[in-house]
């Protein structure tokens, strides 16, 4: 069973301004298809009743690959929308807003 997320808008409560390139979006999409592939291929395993190491393998693949996501996105956050900030404040805005999500990202 997959369940879906609850929305986390409480942590866009600011305007965001930074947009990705096209080819900065594609190449996350693409992550996220390929993850989203591995997520599938775990549940056909359980489907099929595969051995509980497969399946657990395939779901350390899939953590790494979200974790590699993840860097990304953080990568692309600090140099862009944090020290591409129009005014020191909102830099400083943003980087709270990172190290509160990263506080929660490492639990």
């Amino acid at each position: 069973m997959v369940r879906r997320m609850a929305s986390h808008s409480h942590l866009h409560s600011h305007s965001h301004t930074h947009t990705h390139s096209p080819e900065e979006k594609k190449a996350l999409q693409l992550r996220l298809r390929k993850i989203g592939g591995q997520v599938a291929a775990i549940e056909k395993m359980v489907d099929q009743d595969c051995d509980c190491p497969d399946v657990l393998m395939q779901v350390v693949s899939v953590r790494k690959a979200l974790k590699s996501f993840a860097q990304v996105v953080i990568h692309q956050h600090a140099h862009q929308c944090i020290e591409g900030a129009a005014e020191p404040k909102e830099a400083q805005r943003k980087l709270r807003e990172l190290l509160t999500v990263l506080e929660r990202y490492v639990e």
